[in-house]
This record gives structure tokens, C-alpha cells and sequence, in this order.
């Protein structure tokens, strides 16, 4: 059953009354087929108009849609051979983060990813997508690993933020995400980043310091998420709406400031609508986006990378 968000209620009672024309003619044999056709035209002219003006605050609802494609959609749609590697050789494996050994058009590639999970099983096993510190001490160990056989890194970003848990914090979680960073920026490999959904705080950036940052089109990324803000800012989380409008966290706005290098198009309606199509797509950017990289050296790559993030602070877009 397809889950409609709350601005889209127009379009699921349309969807609704399509269904139940099919299910008649089905029952009936009755030829309902002009009319669907009309109705058909209808939804999809009123969600084409829905999605040309979502407002930040919507964008945030898409970007969390329980249905959207998920980290380990994208592996198993773009990665061969795809190896997952376990643990942080110190304390234990964090399920939050996702990562490995494959194979992306040809080349080997070492895949990173937070997943939130699917269903309910699913998600409680991945914490929502919420790392510890032992998950970012693993994505360190794999960029590494990357590192030291000339492997490009691919990551994608989808997390409300690291989990905030006193033994998450007891355990070291900011420096764990401090090194993180570093070893983004100290990686002398092709690094191409994706946001697939919640770009969240510096849970997000721990997996996101590339030479290349893409941003799906209904995807946010954010310092803190826009109910976390509203509740610093205002005292009131039903401020939220108004903390999206105010953080500049849509692809659009991200990419104008120069903080996130492109913007992948979704299918009309979202990425939930059309996974498979929404997967491929995000493949052909990524292989867009690795090609020039590939015939940098390591030193020209961190060098870059480094300056890259160096003119964020300068230009004040951070």
C-alpha cells in the first residue's frame, strides 16, 4: 500500500477513485477505461504541480519517505560483487553503517552508506540510520583499507544525525566523527558522496567530505534536522516548517551556495514512486562524477579536496 504524505492527500483520493474504477471493471466487466484515462491524466498533471512548488518543510517529508530507496537499495542496484566488511577492530560493528568491497562499471570501489532499514525489524537493527561511534570508527578503518589499495570511495548519506545516546557520547562519538571527517579529507582516492534522503549534522558530513558531493532532488542536508532547530530557536518543534525556510537545506538552495557540487533529478512524484529508475540515475551521476577523478593522482585529490572545503569557510557558506 503506497504511504501519501500530507500534502498529498489530493492526489491519493484521485488514486483512490482510480483503483476503485479498476476493481469494477474487474468485478463487472464494465468498460471504465475512458474514464480512468481522464483521471489518470488528472493525477499525474496535479502531482507534476504539487512537486514543481514543495516548499522546504516538504522536501524534508519526501527526503524521510518511508518508501524512498534506501543505502542498501542503491548497493545492491549499482554494486557487483558486493563484499560487506564487519566491525571497528575495537569495540563492536555498528549496523548503521553499511560498508564494503565491489564493483561499480568495471572498477573496484569501497561503498560506505548509512541505512535507516525498511521495516520495523529492519530499522531497529539499524538504529534508524543513527550511527554510534563505532560505526564512524569502522567508515575510518574502510577509508583506510581504501586508501592503502588505491580503491575509489563511494559513499551515501541517509541519517537524522548520529545517535545522541549518553554511551554513544560516553564512548567518544564527537571525536569518532571529528576522525571520520579527517580521514575523508586525508583519503588519496577518488571520493564520491551521495545524499539519498537525510543529509543529517555531522553524522552526515562524517560520510560526505568528497571530491564530489551529489544531492538527489528531494533529498535536505542540515546542521541539525528542522525539528531539532525550531526546538533550540523557539522552544517549539510545531516551528519546524519555518527552520526548514530558514537552514537553506534543499538540494537547490545547497548547490547555489556552493556546498554540494550537483543536483540528481527525481521521477516525477519522488524517488519512492520509481526506486529502480531513481537507482540507475543516481548510477550514471556517480559514473559521471568518478571519471575525471580517476586520472588524478593521490596527492592532487587530497590536495583539492582539502582546498575544496577550505573555500567553504572563506566564502562564508559555512
Amino acid at each position: 500500500m503506497r504511504h501519501f504524505l500530507d500534502f498529498e492527500k489530493p492526489i491519493a483520493e484521485l488514486e483512490g477513485q482510480i483503483e476503485e474504477l479498476r476493481r469494477t471493471t474487474d468485478a463487472g466487466g464494465i468498460d471504465v477505461a475512458e474514464e480512468v484515462g481522464r483521471l489518470q491524466d488528472k493525477a499525474e498533471k496535479l502531482l507534476a504541480a504539487s512537486y514543481a512548488k514543495l516548499t522546504p518543510w516538504q522536501k524534508a517529508q519526501v527526503a524521510r519517505h518511508p518508501d524512498r530507496p534506501k543505502c542498501l537499495s542503491y548497493v545492491a542496484g549499482l554494486i557487483e560483487e558486493f563484499t560487506p566488511l564487519a566491525g571497528d577492530r575495537a569495540f563492536a560493528d555498528d549496523a548503521a553503517i553499511i560498508g564494503g568491497l565491489g564493483r561499480f562499471r568495471g572498477h573496484s570501489v569501497m561503498v560506505l552508506g548509512t541505512e535507516k532499514g525498511t521495516d520495523t525489524e529492519s530499522r531497529v537493527k539499524h538504529n534508524f540510520g543513527m550511527a554510534r561511534p563505532e560505526g564512524y570508527r569502522k567508515a575510518q578503518r574502510l577509508m583506510t583499507l581504501a586508501s592503502r589499495f588505491n580503491i575509489p570511495i563511494l559513499s551515501f548519506v541517509d541519517t537524522a544525525g548520529a545517535f545522541p545516546g549518553i554511551e554513544a557520547e560516553a564512548r567518544g562519538q564527537a571525536e569518532a566523527i571529528a576522525r571520520s571527517i579527517e580521514s575523508c579529507l586525508d583519503a588519496p582516492v577518488p571520493f564520491v558522496a551521495t545524499v539519498i534522503g537525510e543529509g543529517g549534522s555531522g553524522g552526515a558530513i562524517a560520510l560526505a567530505a568528497a571530491d564530489r558531493i551529489l544531492m538527489l532532488e528531494h533529498s535536505i542536508y542540515s546542521v541539525i534536522s528542522p525539528e531539532g532547530g525550531a526546538s533550540i530557536l523557539w522552544r517549539d518543534a510545531a516551528q519546524a516548517p519555518q527552520a526548514a525556510e530558514a537552514f537553506r537545506l534543499t538540494a537547490e538552495d545547497l548547490v547555489r551556495l556552493n556546498l554540494v557540487d550537483s543536483v540528481v533529478a527525481e521521477p516525477l512524484g519522488g524517488a519512492h514512486r520509481a526506486p529502480e529508475q531513481t537507482v540507475q540515475k543516481v548510477g550514471d551521476a556517480i559514473w559521471e562524477a568518478l571519471q575525471p577523478l580517476l586520472a588524478l593522482d593521490g596527492a592532487t585529490l587530497r590536495a583539492r579536496r582539502q582546498e575544496k572545503f577550505l573555500e567553504m569557510t572563506r566564502s562564508g557558506s559555512l
